[in-house]
């Protein structure tokens, strides 16, 4: 079931995603202002808030994604997003990978690889700043 509520402002549905995980509310914090910057095409700001709610991905899993497997880089984690909406990465993967606490989950997701995926798929994503 979703958290996040047609009627909510940007501070309850943070609030609801990250189970008072300090870093989830980073991550979250962080993604709503730099959506568009980093994928242009995405449909809204809320886009990715909005799939981690639909996947099930909330507060420490989130913190994991974010951190442990994309290295606090921003676009990197809205790649493998990405990733998973062009079938390029199952979900399930990603939420297995997110709910491990002991890095074990960075080996799970090909973060470099499906980044490079996305940016031959969609050349508009993160023309700017390219991190690599």
């Amino acid at each position: 079931m979703n958290r996040i509520k047609l009627d909510d402002i940007l501070s309850q549905a943070i609030i609801k995603m990250c189970d008072h995980n300090p870093g989830a509310m980073e991550a979250l914090a962080y993604l709503y202002p730099d959506t568009m910057n980093i994928d242009p095409e995405s449909p809204s700001k809320w886009f990715y808030i909005l799939l981690l709610d639909v996947y099930g991905i909330y507060g420490t899993d989130i913190y994991v994604l974010y951190s442990d497997i994309c290295g606090k880089d921003l676009a990197k984690m809205i790649a493998v997003l990405k990733a998973s909406c062009h079938a390029l990465i199952g979900i399930d993967v990603i939420k297995d990978a997110c709910s491990r606490q002991d890095y074990s989950g960075r080996a799970m997701i090909p973060v470099d690889e499906l980044y490079k995926k996305v940016r031959d798929l969609c050349p508009k994503f993160n023309n700017k700043n390219d991190p690599q």
